[in-house]
């Protein structure tokens, strides 16, 4: 196989038992506008098409893709651009170059990036589009850790953008901006005393940079979806943390590509990807009990020594998975759009495998399920348990202001659904269906909480 000629998809080497995502500076291809690659040189015996195709064109492909399996049409590639080597900057990079690019309202709100209610939405906009890079490029610099592990500035700022074009937009949930609004959170979990104070410049860069990558190349769907349609990444990573090995390969592939750490020891840079490995991988919702159980033993037997690089290591762990479902604990403003956000996703995935029989994931049905009910469910099994035992760890006045807001964005939403009934339901009703409500709502929780478990 001829490395050497190509580029943005899983290589397979054959002295590389992890197979690593690996991409290779050769040819770029464009997609054409059905979204496929018609002569794609890949180790793989199948077509390459993204998946997200199957909800809108599907119509346009049936002739040509009658008899193919479901799992040929479903792809992680991410799209290419002509401009692939020459994006991002221009031959010579000024030094003031976030000065020149950004606008006055831009870098006024970066003043205040560690306010918890910093808009992301808002600056978005005014970085037009670009939040991920700029975001994270601020910080990086402010914590003087450019200059500190001698960063080229070309291969950084190229790394960056690779980073935020690596996620889909098309995504209404797991795209760049969700991916800046996490590591705007995880800055703002740094800046706490219990951290600040204790972690190293290493564990800095690498909490932003896991932050930024966490769910590189996401493709919108969740991984029961994959391991049930047979995708080769789910065969790849034996359906374990399907999604997160593959943030984490993904992650890896691009800092190789673009020799950020080259400079670097090669010992140092390999343990370095490793780490980063291990932040990523603690977002795996479906191991969230574990790392939540670990977390409460710490500290019933207040032994959390963060002295010790292995602890300080497992907190990081625990800010990440914090920073990464935090929508909960913002203000209503910022909570709402990122609820109806991540609901869509799910609905999304709901619809596709009702196009193609498969069987619907739980709430993924927009028939059967609400914004409400499905934002009520993950806060009460999931995010509050875990936001409780980031109070102890670290009960600050940020920590009570996210429990608070996640209080109030919980009765918001109950209100909202009462009166949603309220508007649906003849009068006559309203006593009996209270009643059935009571009876079911111990059983209707349980089930929820573990359908949402397998879906962020």
């Amino acid at each position: 196989m001829e490395l050497e000629h190509r580029r943005g998809a899983i290589s397979y080497d054959s002295s590389d038992q992890t197979a690593l995502y690996i991409r290779m500076l050769g040819d770029v291809r464009v997609r054409s506008q059905v979204g496929f690659e018609p002569e794609r040189r890949s180790s793989h015996q199948y077509l390459c098409i993204d998946f997200r195709t199957l909800h809108g064109e599907f119509e346009t492909l049936t002739s040509f893709l009658q008899g193919i399996k479901i799992e040929v049409l479903l792809s992680f590639q991410r799209y290419l651009h002509s401009s692939r080597l020459l994006r991002g900057l221009p031959q010579q990079i000024p030094l003031h170059i976030l000065d020149e690019d950004y606008t006055g309202q831009a870098r006024c709100m970066l003043e205040k990036v560690g306010n918890w209610n910093f808009d992301i939405f808002l600056f978005n906009k005014l970085t037009n589009g670009n939040s991920l890079i700029n975001l994270t490029f601020h910080l990086l610099n402010q914590y003087g850790l450019i200059e500190l592990f001698q960063l080229d500035m070309v291969k950084l700022w190229r790394f960056l953008v690779m980073v935020q074009e690596d996620y889909h937009n098309d995504n209404p949930y797991h795209n760049a901006v969700h991916a800046a609004d996490v590591t705007q959170a995880m800055y703002c979990f740094l800046q706490e005393p219990m951290l600040s104070k204790s972690l190293t410049s290493c564990d800095i860069l690498l909490g932003l940079l896991a932050a930024a990558t966490h769910d590189l190349d996401h493709p919108g769907v969740n991984q029961p979806f994959l391991i049930k349609t047979n995708h080769y990444l789910a065969t790849l990573y034996r359906n374990t943390s399907v999604l997160e090995n593959h943030h984490w390969k993904s992650a890896v592939g691009l800092l190789r590509e673009t020799g950020l750490f080259s400079h670097l020891p090669p010992e140092d840079s390999r343990n370095m990807e490793a780490d980063l490995g291990s932040l990523i991988l603690a977002t795996d919702i479906s191991r969230q009990n574990d790392y939540l159980s670990r977390f409460r033993r710490h500290l019933d037997q207040d032994d959390l020594c963060l002295s010790n690089a292995s602890h300080r290591h497992f907190v990081l762990q625990m800010a990440l998975k914090c920073a990464d479902i935090c929508n909960p604990c913002r203000p209503w403003e910022l909570s709402k759009q990122w609820s109806e956000k991540v609901t869509e996703e799910f609905f999304q995935q709901g619809d596709i495998e009702k196009k193609h029989k498969l069987e619907i994931s739980p709430v993924c049905d927009r028939a059967s399920n609400t914004v409400g009910n499905i934002q009520i469910g993950f806060m009460t099994y999931v995010a509050e348990p875990l936001f409780v035992e980031w109070a102890r760890f670290s009960d600050t006045r940020l920590s009570q202001t996210m429990l608070g807001h996640m209080g109030l964005n919980k009765a918001s939403w109950g209100s909202l659904q009462q009166e949603q009934s309220s508007a649906e339901v003849p009068f006559e009703e309203k006593s009996e269906l209270k009643n059935e409500t009571r009876s079911i709502q111990t059983l209707a929780g349980l089930l929820l909480s573990d359908a949402v478990l397998h879906l962020y």
